[in-house]
């Protein structure tokens, strides 16, 4: 079974309501359409409904069996801006809330926070600034946790790793340039979300061009400054590194360079990067040179689960990181 059809049919054991605000984007509807149609869960559309009607036309894509959220009806957004003066997390007045409802990825996101929808998927129209801004101030950060981030769950034809032709890795979307206790928040959020998501015992090694002290540099100190934190943190979980990423997940190399007992190198199932350029291009070799796929834009750390998509993202992908955000939406409720 490919990874989208094991993340569907995780997601169909509890199906969620998921609010979908891009209604103006022609992938929004069509994945909407899968979604249902697949079980998934129930697509609730948060935008204008003439905007609505505009694109199903377009696409000809019938809306039968979704819910639709009138973001235009004041009265509506009044009501909800004043239930979410009770939400704990609140950051927003309500004059204020009512103000941002205009846009409909704010009013999603507050939609979720009080409850009417499970989770929010976005990101293929807003930029990931936009949408990281919006969670921010709507949803709130999950207690004890320094920032947000995404991790992506790869599919590579011909690896065999521990977890078959899977592997996680992290941060692919948000922190430029991580300080150490952001990057070790980055790994313990990760190896949480991948083994409530997958079930995995998470084997989680942090990436650099040195393994155990091979090379010398900023970076690497860095790298080894947010394992320590880590370990601290989280004494519980399996993390190591430095490794190369061939030291990583080759159980043959790791035999070579890693001279210690690990219980990661050669056997890793979720990567560290120490900085989103890297993880960047990783991520997009993974999908050009070796034809993988991507999903999981599930934002990691956030107090209810929003998804962030790539704008490049294909239908089919949305689908996938859809079910990833409803299956979240699952383990948060």
């Amino acid at each position: 079974m490919s990874l989208i059809d094991t993340l569907i049919e995780k997601a169909k054991q509890t199906p969620k309501r998921i609010a979908l605000p891009e209604c103006e984007a022609d992938k929004t509807l069509l994945a909407a359409r899968q979604v249902l149609d697949r079980g998934i869960g129930t697509p609730v559309l948060v935008n204008d409904p003439a905007v609505i009607r505009e694109t199903a036309a377009r696409v000809g894509v019938s809306t039968d069996g979704m819910e639709i959220v009138d973001t235009t009806q004041e009265a509506l957004r009044d009501e909800t801006a004043a239930r979410y003066m009770s939400y704990p997390k609140l950051m927003l007045s309500e004059k204020g809330a009512k103000r941002k409802m205009k846009n409909p990825m704010y009013y999603a996101m507050i939609l979720e926070a009080v409850g009417d929808v499970d989770c929010v998927f976005c990101g293929h129209v807003n930029t990931t600034g936009d949408v990281l801004v919006a969670a921010q101030q709507t949803i709130g950060m999950a207690d004890g946790v320094d920032v947000p981030s995404i991790f992506a769950l790869t599919e590579i034809p011909g690896f065999q790793g521990p977890e078959g032709e899977l592997i996680a890795l992290a941060d692919c979307g948000l922190n430029a340039d991580p300080a150490a206790d952001e990057l070790a928040s980055i790994a313990i959020a990760t190896c949480d979300q991948i083994k409530a998501l997958m079930g995995w015992e998470p084997r989680c090694a942090f990436l650099s061009f040195s393994t155990l002290g091979s090379g010398t540099s900023a970076l690497v100190d860095k790298t080894n400054e947010a394992i320590r934190i880590a370990k601290e943190r989280r004494p519980d979980l399996l993390i190591d590194g430095e490794f190369q990423l061939d030291a990583a997940i080759v159980p043959e190399v790791a035999a070579k360079k890693v001279k210690r007992e690990s219980p990661v190198a050669g056997k890793a199932n979720i990567l560290i990067f120490p900085e989103l350029t890297s993880a960047n291009i990783g991520v997009k070799m993974i999908q050009l040179f070796a034809k993988g796929k991507g999903y999981g834009h599930t934002l990691s750390g956030f107090y209810k689960p929003v998804a962030d998509s790539s704008r490049g993202s294909s239908v089919e992908e949305i689908v996938g990181d859809i079910a990833m955000v409803a299956i979240a939406a699952g383990q948060n409720s």
